[in-house]
């Protein structure tokens, strides 16, 4: 059995760390999930396009804000919210 998955996307990683800290950057983001920065990009761009997150110039920095009410997307979470799932894991590394 592999040892390299885990049972989470990076989408709801992201996700989660951007609740904790909605000002983090690209390269904490990635830092904190263990993957490139390039990969953080593709990721919140994804979120973005799909309406889970919006992204806001604050200076040179970027600000997060997620849609909280945005449901989740497999058939198996209908009815699910991001917020629900966000409220349900809790922080980063706490448990």
């Amino acid at each position: 059995m592999s040892k390299s998955w885990t049972l989470l996307s990076h989408h709801a990683h992201v996700l989660i760390a951007l609740d904790q800290d909605p000002d983090y950057t690209i390269d904490q983001i990635a830092q904190i999930l263990g993957i490139t920065s390039r990969s953080v990009v593709n990721l919140i761009n994804d979120l973005v396009e799909d309406g889970y997150v919006s992204k806001t110039k604050d200076g040179r920095n970027n600000h997060y804000e997620i849609n909280k009410k945005a449901p989740l997307r497999h058939s198996t979470s209908q009815g699910k919210t991001v917020g629900q799932l966000i409220a349900a894991l809790g922080e980063l590394g706490k448990s």
